[in-house]
């Protein structure tokens, strides 16, 4: 559709009178109501009439409101005065704050940590550990490469580490804090 001369004057005249978007829109016919918001804006129209009233029509004045008056708080708020101290008078705080809590390191009995088998990303099969070891931007970076059991990404060992019960990890939250 294209906005022709006759559909741009008729759009103007039904604006004026104060349709809405989507009446214009039914009127002209094969154009939506967001079409004629953007031609209305791009026509830089002024603002709708509104329906039912002329735009020359006299406005009721505003009622006159007596300039504001500064709030009473002092019934509310009781003002005191207080002297600090300073220069040499003043009293030192020292304070000793332990940022890092040392913790006891408890190794559980029986633990057997996994002979790594080395191996490299192009290596990894299903069956297979996937936990890595080491920095990846280093020469010696590998996986684990172990067995792991069915629907895991993981050996058994490293199975423990990733997935820790919510208990465990509630415990050792509140040993740090």
């Amino acid at each position: 559709m294209n906005w022709t001369d006759e559909r741009v004057e008729k759009l103007k005249k039904l604006w004026s009178e104060g349709l809405s978007a989507s009446q214009i829109a039914a009127q002209l016919g094969g154009v939506s109501r967001n079409a004629v918001i953007g031609k209305v804006h791009r026509l830089s129209l002024p603002g709708r009439a509104k329906a039912g009233g002329t735009a020359t029509a006299a406005r009721t004045p505003k009622r006159q409101t007596s300039a504001p008056r500064a709030p009473n708080y002092a019934s509310r708020i009781t003002t005191r005065t207080v002297t600090r101290q300073q220069g040499a008078t003043m009293l030192k705080e020292e304070i000793e704050i332990d940022a890092v809590e040392e913790m006891e390191y408890v190794p559980k009995g029986n633990v057997v940590v996994p002979i790594s088998r080395r191996l490299g990303l192009t290596e990894l099969t299903e069956r297979t550990c996937k936990w890595p070891v080491g920095d990846p931007l280093k020469d010696d970076f590998h996986f684990c490469g172990c067995e792991s059991p069915d629907n895991s990404p993981y050996c058994s060992y490293h199975q423990k580490l990733a997935y820790q019960p919510i208990n465990e990890r509630r415990r050792a939250a509140a040993r740090v804090s």
